[in-house]
């Protein structure tokens, strides 16, 4: 038992590493796959393809984890692990073998992310559960902190990754020719396999399982379709609808997300009268389970858009700025990450190594405070900062998270009976996948708003200092102005918008030549980023700030979620200097009542 726990450990952390990987690869890389897939990505039909790459694969994820977990609570947590790694493997050889191109090619992709992200779904909602069973609560706190470097610092890793192969030229091996996006996609199909057949070959169940369960169907189904369509309207809200910037006025999208939103309020209202609910809420009348649950999904709400923005900060402005060229800043915007992989390696596992001693409240809660301190000081950074400063504040910032995550997921886990622990798990990937897809679309929105007010007259007065003429101004600046969207993921997708914006105003009635030296000086790199980044640095403001104080909400919950509790023990209190401390159930009676087999031992 004492080596079938470390294979756990380790496969699950293989998994973990991979799936989240795998959710934020894209990031970076979407210009390379998009060019080498041949699709252009400033046609209007481009977008619903960078949007559904880009987020596809977490609102999957997001929308089967509670479904999953339970499933495998009834028939075995390695079962459904295992299904997972092969269905995740199979997507991947998948997205490899693309055989098509253009939007063809580009939509199969989507197709491929999707079965991708069925696979990682399971992997996601077991991981937890399967070191739980496998580790003794004195253990627990530092074997979930080495898994959850796994699946935070695995988002975080695949920005590098993606980075770092998209700046590898095509490969030519003898006769067989490889694009670089293939090489983006191929990274996790031998150690998918490879893991697959480790995890069928090692892994056993060892759960605990209650006989005669039956699956709730309706819970099921209201669950997934509910916040199926919570997500795809939020994501849809960031569509340009009509003469509007973004689509949060389209009647569907309203429709979408006010119906999720109806599923899941009747969903809570049938899982109270079903025999064998798919998730039994009276935990969350554990208070270290709600704790838990809820500064998790205010972590992820706060975490979730702040890569994205990041990015785009690093390769639409701050690189360009310092003249590196539109087709380097992948590359370099995943080096410049790195200092966050490194505070969150560093923090991580000590944190839940200490969690297993002295309990996840001081830790969570300082952890939380400290990415709230963070958040504060992006949001008051110029945006042509000096590195130093942003390196200092990302690596706070990946130590916050570290100290943070694995406390809370540990204290999450222990606060369960054994048999609810596959649901426990799902629900609480399921509230930190969701928090972050709902994250993306708050803080793409805050952006574009941002963008939408101040890009005309930044945009003017760059165009003004570069001497291009009234008419020409007028034309150019409303074209930019009018569609902050393209103007900000042109910059992304690693192009510089003013090559297409200026071909754009060509084409209007108007329109007088620019002079040679005029048009270089458009052209160069560094002028885009400095037209755009007035309005820009206003908007990360904004974000940051929002980031910020939900980050500081989630802080003060923390700080109230109790004494340490393990299921079916007394509450774990630190003894105080000089007096005995006398553990009392004031923080367990509801759980008591509600679940049941729990005895102090």
């Amino acid at each position: 038992m004492v080596a079938y726990k470390w294979t756990v450990l380790s496969n699950t952390t293989m998994g973990g590493l991979l799936a989240s990987l795998d959710g934020t690869i894209l990031l970076i890389a979407m210009p390379v796959v998009l060019r080498g897939i041949g699709v252009d990505p400033f046609l209007p039909g481009s977008f619903p393809i960078l949007i559904w790459l880009l987020l596809g694969y977490g609102i999957v994820t997001a929308t089967l984890l509670v479904t999953v977990g339970r499933l495998s609570d009834m028939f075995g947590r390695a079962r459904m692990y295992n299904m997972g790694f092969a269905i995740f493997s199979t997507g991947s050889v998948f997205l490899f073998l693309d055989p098509w191109s253009g939007a063809t090619g580009a939509w199969a992709l989507v197709g491929f992310r999707l079965i991708q992200a069925l696979g990682a779904s399971f992997l996601f909602a077991n991981s937890a559960a399967l070191i739980t069973d496998a580790f003794p609560p004195s253990e627990r706190g530092k074997a979930i902190g080495i898994n959850q470097i796994a699946f935070i610092g695995g988002s975080l890793v695949g920005l590098v990754v993606g980075g770092v192969l998209a700046s590898i030229p095509t490969l030519h091996l003898g006769p067989l020719v490889l694009p670089t996006w293939r090489l983006i996609f191929l990274v996790s199909v031998p150690i998918g396999v490879a893991g697959t057949i480790w995890a069928y070959a090692k892994l056993k169940e060892i759960s605990v399982r209650k006989a005669n369960q039956q699956i709730d169907y309706v819970g099921n189904s209201l669950f997934a379709l509910g916040l199926t369509l919570l997500l795809v309207g939020t994501t849809y809200g960031l569509l340009p609808y009509r003469s509007s910037s973004m689509g949060w006025g389209d009647p569907w999208v309203i429709g979408a997300i006010a119906g999720g939103i109806g599923l899941l309020l009747t969903f809570l209202w049938v899982e109270t009268r079903v025999p064998d609910p798919m998730f039994r809420l009276s935990l969350f009348r554990v208070r270290a389970f709600a704790a838990g649950n809820f500064t998790s999904l205010l972590g992820s709400l706060a975490r979730g858009g702040m890569m994205l923005l990041l990015v785009l900060w690093f390769q639409g402005i701050w690189l360009p700025l310092h003249g590196y060229s539109f087709a380097e800043t992948p590359f370099w915007a995943g080096v410049l990450m790195m200092p966050m992989i490194a505070g969150f390696l560093v923090a991580g596992p000590v944190s839940g190594w200490l969690s297993d001693t002295r309990g996840p409240k001081l830790l969570a809660t300082t952890g939380l405070v400290v990415a709230a301190a963070t958040f504060f000081g992006l949001a008051l950074l110029p945006t042509n900062f000096a590195y130093w400063e942003m390196g200092l504040l990302l690596f706070v910032q990946g130590c916050g998270m570290g100290m943070f995550a694995a406390p809370n997921a540990a204290a999450v886990m222990n606060s369960v009976p054994a048999e609810n622990r596959g649901a426990a798990s799902g629900m609480l990937a399921t509230l930190q996948n969701t928090g972050q897809q709902v994250s993306l679309a708050i803080f793409f929105t805050i952006v574009i708003v941002g963008l939408a007010g101040g890009l005309g007259s930044s945009v003017h007065a760059a165009l003004g200092a570069a001497k291009v003429g009234s008419p020409d101004t007028e034309i150019l600046g409303g074209i930019v102005a009018s569609n902050p969207t393209g103007a900000l993921f042109g910059a992304f997708l690693g192009e510089n918008p003013m090559g297409v914006l200026l071909q754009g105003a060509a084409l209007v009635p108007g329109w007088t030549p620019l002079a040679p030296a005029v048009q270089a000086q458009l052209l160069a790199p560094h002028f885009f980023a400095s037209a755009i980044a007035p309005a820009f640095s206003s908007a990360l403001s904004s974000a940051f700030l929002f980031a910020g104080i939900v980050t500081s909400v989630g802080a003060v919950i923390s700080a109230l979620r109790g004494e340490r509790f393990i299921y079916g023990e007394h509450p774990v209190r630190t003894p105080r200097p000089a007096q005995t401390t006398v553990a009392t159930p004031s923080d367990t009676i509801a759980a008591a009542a509600d679940l049941q087999g729990s005895r102090p031992r």
